[in-house]
């Protein structure tokens, strides 16, 4: 198995990885493969804040994350956003997802970003007990604020 961070030129991974996603959240709707097109998937693939991983074996995507350099303004320094991680449910339990944010954990070194930072929903406790293996545990409350077009 191999983990690399997807670039422009990587778009049928990034689908590949949303199908993972669609199955591995049970989201087909939002993680179609068909969507969006190929040049926007490229640019977004291109940009340094976006951080595409994915886990290959056998050149074949059994699970990835997606994550956000989020650059800050208190100070010269980022966070990095762990977004979404999955894998393939026929390759759990092998360590990818660790090795995963592992690399992300790296790149975020690199960077010089602070620290990584990962929401888990309650009803989720394999994400729980992986985040917990792997960091600090804080309670917070997460909201969603819809936009609001102006007038």
């Amino acid at each position: 198995m191999i983990v690399r961070r997807l670039g422009t030129g990587d778009v049928a991974a990034a689908r590949a990885l949303n199908t993972v996603y669609a199955a591995a959240f049970d989201d087909p709707v939002t993680y179609r493969a068909d969507r969006p097109d190929d040049a926007w998937l490229a640019r977004q693939l291109g940009r340094d804040g976006v951080i595409i991983l994915v886990a290959e074996r056998d050149g074949v995507v059994v699970g990835g994350l997606t994550a956000y350099d989020l650059p800050k303004i208190e100070a010269a320094r980022s966070e990095i956003y762990l977004y979404d991680l999955a894998v393939d449910e026929a390759y759990r339990r092998r360590g990818i997802a660790t090795a995963l944010i592992a690399e992300l954990q790296h790149i975020a070194a690199e960077t010089g970003a602070w620290a990584v930072f990962v929401q888990a929903d309650y009803v989720d406790p394999p994400a729980i007990a992986l985040y917990t293996k792997l960091g600090t545990r804080e309670e917070v409350l997460h909201f969603d604020l819809p936009p609001r077009p102006r007038g």
